[in-house]
């Protein structure tokens, strides 16, 4: 559990319609995350459920209110840090779910033996990932200019995103 009464655990198959939903509402916004805004469920499920994914999902109650994916950033010489990515279902912000899923995935990478997470495309505009990233630690060791076609405010910057473990 957190602070914010959320509890963590591993995805389940059932999981995925309520996963599909954060995923589908996240991304088709066009404002987070470098996936098409249309992505299909079956290409959704295989980046967030596929092989070689650890899948997690914070749940309030009965309710799945986030999900994040633990992964090796890159293959073999480069497979001892970690990369991840978070989601939290719109109109769930703002009660430390972020918080929760950040610090619950450095910890499920240090015991999975990675010595180190990286974020390869952190949208510059995404203020409140920015500043939660930077709270547990991380640092822009990167950017690139005009990396990422924001739906609304045209291209804008993606930050490279670094911790040791």
């Amino acid at each position: 559990m957190s602070d914010a009464g959320i509890l963590i655990r591993p995805a389940t198959d059932g999981d995925w319609p309520a996963i599909w939903s954060i995923f589908h509402a996240v991304v088709s916004r066009g404002d987070t995350y470098t996936y098409a805004p249309d992505s299909s469920e079956a290409d959704a499920r295989r980046l967030w459920m596929g092989p070689g994914v650890s899948t997690f999902v914070a749940v309030d109650g009965a309710d799945v209110v986030g999900t994040y994916v633990l992964k090796p950033n890159q293959p073999g010489l480069g497979a001892h840090v970690a990369n991840a990515g978070y989601m939290v279902r719109p109109g769930a912000f703002g009660r430390g779910i972020g918080w929760a899923m950040g610090v619950h995935s450095l910890d499920a990478a240090r015991s999975a033996g990675f010595r180190a997470m990286q974020f390869n495309a952190v949208v510059s505009t995404n203020d409140r990932a920015v500043a939660l990233w930077r709270r547990l630690g991380f640092v822009v060791v990167g950017t690139i200019p005009a990396g990422f076609r924001h739906a609304v405010h045209g291209y804008v910057d993606l930050y490279v995103m670094h911790r040791f473990l």
